[in-house]
């Protein structure tokens, strides 16, 4: 029980405490940097696990540092999806987004961790820790092309409304 306590706070500081950077830096720049950061601090706790150099409580620490990022990424990274979209289809696309990329890493990934967990090889797990991390980096290549520069500008300079007018 006590493990799962630092994951929430995780979650919670990395969009909190990144969120502001996202609108001033640029959620270009920052969904590069978040995700990059979060696969390569993914690969490396992976790693260290694999090669057992870390305790219970290292490995949690490791895990917390990844979501502190990787959750900030992912939280901007749903709304520059759907600043892409007009006003009046933006929430569709938010919903869309957020229920396709759960249910697909909420069915697969427990499914194929539980299996690499089931072979009781630390370098079975290591397998899933540098999928994950892949994903991550590449994420952050999609974000370096397709992401909207969308830094302090109205929604509507963005993605212009369908009910707009010349």
């Amino acid at each position: 029980g006590l493990y799962i306590l630092p994951f929430a706070a995780g979650n919670f500081l990395g969009p909190l405490l990144l969120g502001r950077l996202f609108d001033t830096w640029g959620r270009r720049p920052m969904l590069i940097l978040t995700y990059c950061l979060s696969g390569i601090l993914l690969a490396a706790t992976g790693w260290l696990f694999a090669a057992n150099l870390v305790s219970t409580w290292q490995l949690t620490a490791c895990w917390v540092v990844v979501f502190f990022f990787g959750s900030a990424a992912a939280s901007a990274a749903y709304l520059t999806v759907s600043e892409s979209f007009p006003l009046e289809v933006r929430a569709l696309a938010i919903a869309i987004f957020y229920a396709v990329g759960t249910g697909v890493g909420g069915i697969i990934g427990p499914y194929f961790l539980g299996h690499l967990i089931d072979t009781g090889s630390r370098y079975s797990v290591l397998t899933g820790y540098l999928i994950g991390a892949i994903l991550m980096i590449i994420a952050a290549g999609i974000a370096a092309f397709k992401a909207v520069a969308a830094e302090r500008k109205p929604l509507e300079e963005v993605a212009r409304p369908l009910s707009a007018r010349d």
